[in-house]
């Protein structure tokens, strides 16, 4: 089977979160099981930087952009066994960044044409083009609009995947004449509440919709989950499926990773003990054997901060240290640096991203927080129980999905139901009673480490979904 991933952003290329993180992975457990699936991304200014030497070009074409007809060159490149495409115009793309710009609906609408018409011009048919989130939303409608009854194009299946709901592309109602350019007769598919809502249309058109896992694909039937798109995604029920992200196994191993101090498995633990004290040291933290939690998000509401704000004082009392690596928000990062101030040796703060520091967190911490509001699937608590770090959560979307709480001495976290402080840290006090029971966290700690999070399983459900349509 031929499919086609379209997104914004894929490893090893580019990335700013864990969109990138799927596409770079997928492709690779669906391609071992006999297909071929291939990834089509904008060539940002980074990856020409970095990648220049290994991508080829293949031609060059003109896309249309409502009224006007612009440039797109079509490059190529290959990574782990999955062919990437590259669409390239620099008034777009050759830019410091991904995201954030004035004309992010022009950029991503003349970016999901541009995946359609470049299906002319490489010797590849999909059978199944799967888009993801947002920017890749009007791929759907357009091949619904302008190719579905094109030569080469007929028999095209559109899968659409929501990574998080939060993020819909909400533009007014001029940018159907002036950037989208579809006729007017078709802008119902478009429009919602009075404004054109760019994953609203791609819910409309597509085959099936995806969510990254089971638990997120009921939530946002719910007002409170659903940024508003409750109403229309109701009706459309019928073709909505969950399916868990995974990780790839073989980058998140700390077996043979180099980055981390020392090595260790399921198997024989000992070599975490060696990252834990070495991130004690690095980060000067107070040498004792009071847990460490560890931090890794971005600092954003809907990840749960203000419940970390009001409980981090007692916390800390409590005698948790803490090690928190993100960036967002001003009013949170100020919190994080007056904290690390306050009550120095007891919380480390870095206000931007590093992944090479955020692995060893994963591995030198011994408990990993996310108290999230909501969380379509997250895979930090994936990373976290792979270096055997025990992840507290709130029970929602993918946190519900792949924590099971320790009450009865067989789940492989800890987890809490409610957005309220007071849970949360009746939660890591029940963690903090288990860590100082050293038989029964060093079971939990290899528990954790052998659950499976590769693609595999998930792989497999989405083949079973390709092959339905």
């Amino acid at each position: 089977m031929n499919i086609l991933f379209a997104a914004s952003e894929a490893q090893p290329y580019v990335a700013s979160g864990g969109l990138a993180d799927v596409i770079g992975s997928l492709p690779k457990a669906i391609n071992r099981k006999g297909n071929d699936c291939r990834v089509v991304i904008p060539l940002y200014k980074s990856i020409t930087e970095k990648f220049k030497d290994n991508i080829t070009f293949v031609t060059n074409i003109t896309v249309d952009v409502a009224w006007r007809k612009q440039y797109c060159g079509i490059f190529t490149a290959e990574s782990d066994g999955v062919t990437y495409y590259f669409l390239d115009n620099e008034y777009y793309f050759y830019r410091e960044g991904i995201y954030g710009f004035y004309d992010d609906c022009e950029r991503f609408v003349f970016f999901s044409r541009a995946v359609l018409e470049m299906l002319r011009y490489i010797d590849f048919k999909p059978d199944i083009i799967n888009s993801h989130d947002w920017h890749t939303a009007m791929i759907p409608v357009y091949y619904q609009v302008f190719y579905k009854y094109q030569q080469n194009y007929t028999d095209i299946k559109n899968v659409f995947t929501i990574h998080n709901i939060e993020y819909q592309g909400k533009y007014g109602k001029e940018v159907v004449g002036d950037l989208i350019g579809i006729p007017m007769y078709h802008f119902s598919l478009l429009e919602y509440d009075g404004f054109v809502n760019l994953m609203k249309g791609a819910v409309e058109t597509a085959d099936r919709i995806v969510t990254v896992s089971p638990s997120y694909a009921s939530e946002i039937f719910d007002p409170w989950y659903s940024c508003g798109l409750d109403r229309i995604l109701v009706n459309k029920k019928d073709k909505i499926t969950g399916i868990l992200n995974g990780i790839d196994c073989d980058i998140w191993n700390p077996l043979n990773d180099p980055i981390i101090p020392a090595s260790y498995s399921s198997v024989n633990i000992s070599g975490k003990k060696s990252c834990r004290e070495a991130l004690v040291s690095e980060l000067e933290l107070d040498d004792n054997e009071n847990p460490i939690v560890g931090i890794v998000t971005r600092l954003v509401p809907h990840k749960g901060i203000d419940l970390i704000k009001y409980a981090l004082e007692e916390l800390i009392s409590d005698g948790f240290e803490f090690v928190v690596l993100g960036s967002g928000n001003k009013i949170y990062e100020d919190f994080f640096r007056e904290m690390a101030k306050r009550y120095s040796g007891k919380i480390y703060v870095r206000t931007e991203f590093d992944s090479v520091f955020a692995r060893r967190i994963y591995a030198g911490a011994d408990m990993f927080l996310m108290p999230s509001q909501s969380e379509p699937c997250g895979l930090a608590q994936m990373f976290a129980m792979r270096y055997g770090t025990i992840p507290i959560v709130r029970e929602t979307g993918g946190l519900r999905d792949t924590v099971r709480d320790n009450g009865n001495k067989d789940g492989n976290g800890f987890t809490f139901k409610t957005y309220n402080a007071l849970d949360m840290v009746d939660a890591m006090h029940r963690a903090m009673r288990t860590f100082e029971d050293k038989e029964s966290w060093t079971s939990l700690v290899k528990r954790a480490m052998k659950c499976d999070f590769s693609w595999d399983a998930s792989a497999d459900t989405y083949l079973d979904l390709y092959e339905n349509l």
